[in-house]
Formats: C-alpha cells, sequence, structure tokens
C-alpha cells in the first residue's frame, strides 16, 4: 500500500490489533503539513480555499501508453519546495484548512491494488497513537468509538468528494479548457522564481466553447469553480510577498 503525502505507514484499522490502542490529543500534524507547499482540495472546497490560496490544476501519477494522465486541483501554500508560509510558530495561520489536512492521520486506503474495496486505515507512523493516552478507537464491549465513527464517517466523505472532483477534473480535459501555465515571481529579497508543473483554464477554449457547454457547465456547477480557480491566480503575487527577507 503506497503512502500519500503527509502519511507514513498506513495500516487497516483492527478491532482485534488495535483494541487497545488511543489517538492522543492535539497530535502534530503540522509537522507533517509544514514541508509541502500544495494539497490536494476537492471542488466542493474551492469556495473556501480559492478566497485565500491559489488554486491550479496538476497532472498526477503516470498514464498507460496512449492515455491521458489524471489531474487533480491543488491549493497552494508556497512557492518553492518545501515551503508552507501558512505554518508559522507551531500554528495554522489561515483561515481555512483543507479536509486533506483535517482528516489526518486517518484515510480511506484500497488494501490491494486494482480493487475497489477500500478501508479505514491509520497512520501507524504519526506518533497519533498509543496504548495509554488519548481516546480509545474502541470501546471496552469491541464496538467503534465515537472518534472511529467520526473518522470514519469524515474520510467516506471526503472520498465521495474526491471522487466528484475526479469526474470534474475529466470534463474539463474533455472540453480542452487546461493548459500549462508558469508564473514568474519576484520575492522581496530580489530572488526571482519561476513556478511550474501546473495547469490553469485555457481563456481562449473557455471563450470558444459553444452556449451548449456553457450553460451545462453552469448547471453542474463547474462554470462556478472555474471561476473561483480564476480569481484565485491573482494570490500568486501575494505568496511571493509572504516570503521575508532573511535579516
Amino acid at each position: 500500500m503506497s503512502n500519500p503525502p503527509m502519511y507514513e505507514n498506513l495500516v487497516p484499522v483492527d478491532r482485534v490489533q488495535h483494541k487497545n490502542t488511543r489517538m492522543k490529543v492535539g497530535a502534530q500534524v503540522l509537522d507533517r503539513v509544514a514541508p509541502l507547499n500544495s494539497l490536494f482540495i476537492a471542488v466542493a472546497e474551492f469556495a473556501d480555499a480559492s478566497a485565500e490560496y491559489p488554486v491550479v490544476f496538476v497532472r498526477i501519477g503516470t498514464a498507460p501508453e496512449g492515455q491521458r494522465p489524471a489531474v487533480a486541483p491543488l491549493a497552494v501554500f508556497g512557492l518553492k519546495q518545501g515551503s508552507n508560509l501558512f505554518v508559522k510558530d507551531g500554528q495554522w495561520t489561515g483561515r481555512y484548512v483543507p479536509a486533506y489536512v483535517r482528516r489526518w492521520p486517518f484515510a480511506m486506503a484500497r488494501i490491494e491494488e486494482n480493487s475497489n474495496d477500500m478501508a479505514l486505515c491509520l497512520d501507524a507512523g504519526a506518533g497519533a497513537f498509543s496504548e495509554t493516552e488519548g481516546e480509545p478507537l474502541f470501546k471496552e464491549d469491541g464496538e467503534a468509538s465515537e472518534l472511529l465513527l467520526n473518522a470514519k464517517q469524515f474520510c467516506e466523505d471526503f472520498e465521495r468528494e474526491a471522487e466528484r472532483t475526479r469526474q470534474a477534473c475529466e470534463l474539463l480535459q474533455d472540453l480542452d479548457l487546461l493548459q500549462d501555465m508558469r508564473f514568474e515571481a519576484q520575492l522581496p529579497s530580489g530572488e526571482k522564481l519561476d513556478v511550474d508543473g501546473f495547469m490553469t483554464i485555457n481563456e481562449k477554449a473557455l471563450a470558444e466553447l459553444p452556449d451548449a457547454k456553457i450553460v451545462e457547465l453552469h448547471r453542474n456547477g463547474l462554470l462556478e469553480v472555474i471561476t473561483m480557480h480564476r480569481q484565485s491566480l491573482r494570490l500568486m503575487s501575494r505568496l511571493a510577498q509572504m516570503y521575508v527577507p532573511a535579516n
């Protein structure tokens, strides 16, 4: 089982193996997200995320020969690798915390490759679990605790929104609305950065869509998603200005 960003060792939650496992209160999720300059967000989060972070699209994974790679939206937290400008002094300074971060240290994952069966997993390498402190995952009778039930529900909701997002990105690709972009930034120190590897909406292709397709995008909510993405790109310059020169 491969581990997604932020996760070190995902293992399925098991009522026997984890009967005495507890989750520590205030586990240090920020230690995991601080080195990440971007993370996945679902289209349902665009309204909150795009008001604070640039939202871009990126190709993910490797596609079989003759097929196009999948695309996913990311919220951008920094313009340099390993740089998250919204983690400072042990606090998340942004107003909105993406659901990807809030679900940690749990996640739904496929136990076997090429299988659609998913199970609730925990990050055994997170340092968030103990047998002596924190809230129990299971009650004395072996049934899931409220903490575990809530975690499972949150992760299942996350996966449903991730699937909706995958379908939305497929439609954007079907309509040939995405293009590679490059952003040139100058930091307050005078350093210049070229940020590439991401995609944005192709304005020309959008303007040339038939009216029927525009109506379709409006009715399925994607036109609003596109608008929020486009507006969020103005925040790239703000990110550049957040890099404080070293004294």
